[in-house]
């Protein structure tokens, strides 16, 4: 069975930065595409970032390149999002998940596991 447990969020002020961890248990997310995913209030999810690090692939969304980096531990079997100079428009609860299919224009689809997300919070 896969798990993927997120932590890292919390409460910043707009500048600031935030790294975000998610530890997968079942998968390796060396071989499988990985994503990050938020949600705020009201909106639909919308992936910011994912990767396919054994393909050499990474995705951000438009939004969010240059600012948010996708990065792993291959030792710790974690993901991470790097999160500088945050905006109040990034609050929202993040979600890391894993999948089996990507392309580089659309990044990780159909993800088959996800984690219970972590709250981000980016005052002004």
């Amino acid at each position: 069975q896969v798990q993927m447990v997120e932590s890292g969020g919390g409460l910043v002020q707009a500048g600031g930065s935030l790294r975000l961890s998610c530890t997968s248990s079942g998968r390796t997310i060396s071989i499988y595409p990985v994503g990050w995913f938020r949600q705020a209030p009201g909106k639909e999810r919308e992936q910011v970032a994912a990767a396919y690090f054994s393909g050499g692939g990474t995705y951000y969304a438009d939004s969010v390149k240059g600012r948010f980096t996708i990065s792993r531990d291959d030792a710790k079997n974690t993901l991470y999002l790097q999160m500088n100079s945050l905006k109040p428009e990034d609050t929202a609860v993040y979600y890391c998940a894993t999948g089996v299919y990507y392309s580089a224009r659309t990044g990780l689809s159909a993800p088959d596991y996800w984690g219970q997300g972590t709250q981000v919070t980016v005052s002004s």
